[in-house]
């Protein structure tokens, strides 16, 4: 679906969450209140306006952040059912939130909040499931169509016929499908006979700058045009244009280009550090006085790992193996358990100590530093050593274009019970796919898997 198609289906499917919302809000408002329960639920008509149109923007916030219509064409029932369900969550714990510290003392009935979220629910989900045909039918029948004409080969013009069709519910109509080879004569002739609202070229790269004079004949007639990508086979990245100066740059990005919101995720990694330090400050003075007790060597053991985009920094944590443990790294070789990193089950050099610290993770606490200096992030790719680095397979790389974390995908998913190929592609799953959501979504997951030590060696 082109951009101008997809700010329109926002704002019709922005309309209609916000008044399904309202109207979910009354229904369960209504039955609530003909319920012969044992609390009585009433609301003031202005607390009933005030909390309805709340529950509408807070509806259409969390489906607005999802891009619900984006994936309105060809998406599974599954994940409408996804998407629907987590916005009627986060809609229905911000309006608690906001009733509780706008109108403390005057609690909402949760008889009332489960036959709304439940009404809004349904309501929501069947309009998704039924909106494409709906619509379909709708702008068949009064939409006017989108005058097209495509440049490029018979197979190609034919694969973007199919996208055309497969992705939009707008309808378009081929004005006609032009060869690159006859394109400089067709295409003023056709601007000047035909009706055309765009041109869209799917060519090879070769190809484009012969097009040049083609390109800049529809751009003085005010016809919009449209170049296919697919001569550059960039399967995992973001596109974007930029600007320096008078240059134009087409960039392709394999990790997160939100700005924004990575500085939320930074600003979050400093607060919630400086307030893990603080809590855990007495934990971290005792793990440190029994490791200088029951062993020899420095309580912090310190490392050289890689970071962001490869970037080489210094990795604290407290010591869990014997004082020469690197020493003796050599003669064990030949029992390492894992392909490129170094792992064992039973690794003679960690002390005893040192085996409660690694199943409760408490030997990585000293990375909280290394996140207050933004070495790390909380939640990231763990930081690989540049010998491993150093035998990663090119797609195993782009895990590097992350900061690296404390904790990870693939800790919650099975930490050391997981092979080195399903650790790699965890953590290129969280890169494609990162949000703030999904990072608080692994914290919260930590957390267990952490205090019962589950899936450590």
């Amino acid at each position: 679906m082109f951009a101008h198609q997809r700010k329109r289906m926002r704002l019709v499917f922005a309309s209609t969450d916000a008044i399904l919302s309202i109207f979910s809000f009354e229904i369960a408002y209504s039955i609530r209140t003909r319920l012969h329960a044992t609390n009585v639920f009433f609301l003031p008509l202005d607390r009933n306006i005030e909390l309805a149109i709340f529950s509408a923007a807070a509806w259409v916030l969390f489906g607005w952040r999802q891009r619900v219509s984006d994936y309105l064409v060809g998406t599974s029932v599954h994940r409408t059912l996804r998407q629907t369900f987590r916005q009627c969550v986060l809609g229905l714990v911000l309006l608690v939130v906001f009733q509780y510290f706008l109108h403390q003392g005057v609690e909402l009935s949760r008889g009332f909040l489960a036959i709304f979220a439940l009404c809004n629910f349904c309501a929501l989900f069947l309009f998704r499931l039924w909106a494409p045909t709906m619509l379909a039918a709708f702008l068949r029948e009064f939409g006017q169509a989108y005058h097209l004409v495509l440049v490029g080969s018979a197979d190609r013009v034919a694969h973007l016929k199919h996208q055309l069709c497969e992705s939009s519910l707008f309808r378009f109509e081929i004005v006609a499908n032009v060869a690159p080879e006859t394109a400089s004569e067709a295409i003023p002739a056709l601007l000047s006979r035909k009706v055309v609202d765009e041109v869209i070229f799917d060519v090879d790269w070769n190809s484009v700058g012969e097009l040049e004079h083609v390109l800049q004949h529809c751009n003085e007639e005010g016809v919009r045009t449209r170049v296919a990508m697919g001569f550059f086979p960039h399967a995992n990245s973001q596109l974007s244009l930029d600007r320096v100066g008078e240059v134009q740059l087409l960039t392709f990005s394999a990790d997160p280009l939100e700005d924004l919101r990575l500085l939320v995720k930074r600003s979050l990694d400093v607060v919630l550090c400086s307030i893990a330090l603080f809590f855990l400050m007495p934990l971290i003075g005792l793990v440190a006085f029994l490791i200088k007790a029951t062993s020899r060597g420095p309580v912090i053991f310190r490392q050289s790992r890689c970071g962001l985009n490869g970037r080489v920094f210094t990795l604290f944590k407290f010591r869990s193996m014997v004082e020469n443990a690197d020493e003796l790294k050599a003669g064990l070789a030949h029992l390492n358990e894992r392909e490129v990193v170094f792992k064992m089950t039973h690794d003679p050099r960690v002390t005893p100590l040192g085996r409660i610290l690694r199943k409760f993770s408490l030997d990585e606490l000293p990375q909280l530093y290394n996140v207050l200096r933004g070495d790390m992030s909380l939640v990231g790719p763990r930081p690989p050593l540049p010998d491993e680095v150093f035998q990663y397979e090119r797609w195993q790389r782009r895990r590097l274009r992350m900061r690296p974390g404390l904790t990870c995908l693939w800790v919650v998913m099975g930490r050391d019970q997981l092979d080195f190929n399903s650790w790699m592609r965890a953590d290129l799953f969280y890169i494609d796919n990162w949000s703030l959501a999904l990072d608080w979504l692994i914290i919260l997951r930590t957390i267990p898997t952490v205090l019962w030590g589950r899936g450590a060696h």
